[in-house]
């Protein structure tokens, strides 16, 4: 029975991330990010460029400005800002983390990840597992991807 509701609630915060997502100004892809901590969203966040920067995620041949942050990183660094903590944490998130992002998920204490779509270089999440990070990956939400 836990289980199930456990499951409910992993598509609900996914969900959630996705709609995060979309506030992204990326052209090439839009991924959220919500954290959770003893049943209570810590933080969100979305890939995008530091404050004070133009809204433009590419360059003019279309590819991502190195300096744009991914939404782990964002969300990791709100909390940091906050007085809480991601110990025990939940990530969600909309595409699987990339490598740089994994040492980022992995330091900040989370334990678990769960994600909808995997990201074309799995290194990261495989980082994740061998470091006891519990990882699942739920592709079908309610919108119907």
């Amino acid at each position: 029975m836990k289980e199930a509701k456990q499951k409910r609630y992993d598509a609900a915060y996914l969900s959630m991330a996705e709609q995060w997502a979309q506030l992204s100004h990326c052209k090439r892809k839009k991924v959220g990010a919500i954290i959770v901590k003893d049943q209570m969203i810590i933080s969100d966040g979305y890939n995008g460029t530091p404050a004070g920067f133009d809204n433009c995620c590419e360059d003019e041949d279309g590819e991502t400005q190195w300096y744009v942050l991914h939404a782990e990183a964002n969300a990791i660094l709100k909390v940091a800002k906050s007085t809480n903590n991601c110990k025990g944490a939940t990530l969600y998130l909309t595409l699987s983390p990339c490598r740089e992002c994994s040492k980022l998920i992995l330091q900040a204490g989370i334990k678990r990840v769960v994600f909808a779509k995997g990201y074309k270089d799995s290194s990261g999440i495989d980082f994740l597992m061998e470091s006891g990070i519990e990882i699942e990956q739920l592709e079908a939400l309610a919108h119907g991807e």
